[in-house]
């Protein structure tokens, strides 16, 4: 499966790039014709750095924010994130804020929660939504729900690939789009066109990575 591997780089900046794989794949809500790996701009702090800044292109100049949620694996982009739109600039919305970089808690239910010692952050803040990967959607909406419980104000929706244009009402900010990908696909487990082709599985994916059947 690895032979087939394909790099691409991001148009805003050459030094940040993913790996995707093309073949038949699930995941935990639709089958997909592609794995994208983000594994170094989740792992490696230089390239999460840049993917960092630039994400923070969108917000920086035009939208308060007081609390970054990470998901699936996002902290150090989102630390990094922090840092960019908190950084000292006339221009800067956020200049000189000490902002909170938060990942949610999944109970028993496979539902969002935060504890009593976080609430204090989601409560009544501006929130910018960070997440690895959206092929679906459903990821974020189970967040949204999390956060309108916790009265947090959802202000941004960042992801360093996404399939989907946008989710609960905002434009989804993403570094990679399925424009980058020709082709891709992401289907109904029920409405999948490789099955009906009879094609197997090469591997179940979720925001941890493959693993192969």
């Amino acid at each position: 499966m690895e032979t087939r591997l394909q790099e691409i780089r991001a148009r805003g900046n050459r030094d940040i790039k993913i790996s995707i794989i093309p073949g038949h794949f699930a995941t935990n809500h639709s089958h997909v014709n592609y794995y994208v790996d983000l594994t170094g701009i989740k792992s490696r702090h230089k390239m999460a750095r840049a993917a960092a800044g630039e994400l923070a292109k969108k917000y920086i100049t035009t939208t308060a924010i007081d609390t970054i949620i990470c998901l699936e694996g996002t902290e150090m982009i989102g630390a990094f994130l922090a840092d960019e739109l908190s950084a000292a600039g006339a221009r800067n919305m956020n200049s000189g804020s000490d902002l909170c970089v938060l990942t949610p808690e999944t109970n028993s239910n496979n539902q969002m929660i935060f504890r009593d010692n976080t609430q204090g952050m989601v409560w009544g803040k501006n929130i910018l939504l960070l997440i690895a990967s959206v092929s679906t959607g459903k990821t974020i909406n189970r967040s949204v729900e999390c956060l309108q419980y916790y009265n947090g104000r959802l202000a941004g929706i960042a992801a360093v690939f996404s399939a989907a244009r946008e989710a609960a009402g905002l434009p989804i900010n993403a570094i990679f789009t399925e424009k980058d990908i020709p082709g891709y696909r992401t289907s109904p487990t029920m409405d999948c066109e490789q099955c009906r082709n009879k094609l197997k599985i090469d591997a179940i994916v979720n925001s941890f990575g493959y693993s192969k059947i």
